[in-house]
């Protein structure tokens, strides 16, 4: 991936699971400090930074799908943890005296502003972190979705998925000693393994739009800086 313009904010997709840190369920104070500390580096360098935050540290559907809870009805909640991950995350940024707005794709007066693009993209110009929410408030599509949705709205730069490993894997390198780390996939090549980077909807959602994906370890300190300078992290997918 090229170094960052100035003129074109970076994406960057956070999972909900990578707020827990320490604990079990919920959000870990820490971690977002470090988040903000990472994020704060990209905007003292002159990068415009946008945020989705997934849900699955507040609330896994699965289960309650599993016992009979309407789907729609588990995605509508999953929708409302983005939102409170989302203000958990503008609080961490501004503390760090960084100006933050959290848009919701769902209406939320009084909570969080309603998704503008155009004020988003004002925002982001000026100089602001902003926070997509509520995924794309529609049930039945991911975070990850989401994200390539907003990634393709706003013209970012690319989508850099935030993960627990150094990128793609041929097979979990946790479980599979002999997993082959890839640093460079297609689109197709992405589908054609089934190497569950994101899903389906997400990866042609990109492909067909040309937006290209970089999946990386969040907990590298720097990682970040390095990949909006030009330095090689991760995998990158186009």
């Amino acid at each position: 991936m090229p170094t960052s313009s100035k003129n074109q904010p970076s994406l960057l997709k956070l999972s909900g699971e990578a707020l827990i840190g320490e604990h079990e369920f919920g959000i870990d104070p820490k971690v977002l400090d470090r988040m903000a500390l990472e994020i704060g580096a990209l905007i003292g360098i002159g990068v415009q930074v946008a945020l989705v935050i997934g849900g699955g540290n507040l609330f896994r559907g699965a289960a309650l799908n599993a016992a009979g809870l309407d789907r729609v009805t588990g995605d509508h909640m999953g929708m409302l943890a983005t939102v409170m991950n989302g203000l958990a995350m503008r609080d961490a940024l501004e503390r760090s005296n960084i100006r933050t707005r959290v848009m919701s794709a769902i209406p939320m007066s009084g909570i969080v502003e309603h998704y503008d693009r155009r004020r988003a993209v004002r925002d982001l110009k000026e100089g602001d972190v902003v926070i997509f929410s509520a995924g794309t408030g529609n049930p039945f599509f991911t975070t990850d979705s989401a994200a390539c949705l907003r990634g393709i709205e706003i013209e970012a730069d690319a989508v850099l998925k935030a993960t627990k490993v150094d990128g793609v894997y041929s097979a979990d390198p946790n479980l599979d000693p002999s997993a082959e780390k890839y640093d460079y996939l297609t689109y197709d090549e992405v589908l054609d393994k089934k190497l569950g980077v994101m899903d389906l909807t997400a990866i042609c959602l990109a492909r067909d739009h040309g937006m290209p994906l970089r999946v990386f370890d969040m907990n590298r300190p720097g990682v970040l800086t390095r990949i909006v300078t030009g330095e090689k992290e991760g995998t990158l997918i186009e």
